[in-house]
């Protein structure tokens, strides 16, 4: 049981680790309020582009890229996903 509690408070102590694990929840709650505001999706091609495009922003960001230098390397055509990480 000690070991349990440690590892679910370890947030206390290490202000690196996440309060929770939650990060798909908060990736969908940006798709959802899109919705709501909208009142839905025009298309579903639509909608696909606009998850393709959070999914994008949304990784740059997990692997420590700002969303601008990621917009920069998408429309200079060199995607930061392709490039294996975050760059600068």
């Amino acid at each position: 049981m000690e070991r349990l509690y440690e590892a679910v408070c370890l947030f206390f102590c290490d202000f690196s680790v996440p309060f929770d694990n939650n990060l798909a929840e908060r990736d969908l709650r940006h798709a959802k309020v899109k919705q709501k505001v909208s009142g839905c999706f025009r298309t579903d091609e639509g909608a696909k582009l606009f998850a393709k495009f959070n999914s994008y922003l949304s990784t740059a960001k997990k692997r420590g890229c700002t969303s601008l230098r990621a917009l920069e390397l998408l429309f200079q055509g060199t995607p930061m996903l392709a490039l294996g990480g975050a760059t600068e």
